[in-house]
């Protein structure tokens, strides 16, 4: 059976993070399938299109190149049943696991359907820094019904929030500043400005 992962992320935006968990779950599965998504429990700064559109190069930019990973955008949806359920007609063969960053396991039960969600896939989760993963949480995701795996990966102690805080690019490729420096987004220019001290 093709086994298949489906990594859904807000990409706002992409970092190396997200790029070294893509190059580490294309070494554990037949086929990775990423998107750019809107979380209900988070605000978006940036459109989605130009999420997926970051999302696309930060893909490219793997090195050596990987041929397992494919942009899926038309898996996006703000409800994760929904995904999986379009995911069940592109794989319908396919051993669908959900990945999830360690920090998202406690929102999980509010999830749209969860119940319904995680009797159709398994569970792996990507341990994040500063969001250990309890005991207490783990077990009522097991409660619901969930397959649950814990990666032996450690997520990249990066986030896109210190980005968009900060403006400091050291998680960023070259291709994907580049990108948000032409599309003028996270209001880049300013920040430039700012940092050269013009008015």
């Amino acid at each position: 059976m093709t086994t298949i992962a489906l990594f859904g992320t807000s990409a706002d935006p992409p970092t190396t993070g997200h790029q070294a968990i893509i190059n580490w779950l294309s070494q554990h599965f037949d086929w990775v399938a990423v998107w750019a998504s809107d979380n209900p429990f988070k605000s978006h700064q940036t459109p989605l299109e130009h999420r997926a559109a970051m999302l696309r190069l930060l893909i490219k930019d793997i090195a050596p190149p990987r041929y397992n990973i494919g942009l899926h955008q038309e898996l996006s949806s703000p409800r994760t049943l929904e995904t999986v359920e379009k995911a069940k007609i592109l794989w319908p063969d396919g051993e669908l696991t959900l990945i999830i960053g360690s920090d998202l396991v406690t929102q999980l039960p509010r999830w749209y359907r969860v119940e319904d969600l995680l009797r159709q896939v398994e569970l792996l989760v990507i341990p994040r820094p500063g969001s250990p993963l309890e005991e207490v949480t783990l077990g009522e995701l097991w409660e619901l019904g969930a397959k649950v795996a814990i990666a032996s990966l450690n997520g990249p102690n990066v986030s896109s929030t210190a980005y968009r805080q900060n403006k400091d690019t050291t998680n960023l490729t070259p291709t994907i500043e580049e990108y948000i420096d032409r599309e003028q987004l996270y209001a880049c220019q300013d920040a430039r400005r700012e940092k050269l001290h013009i008015r």
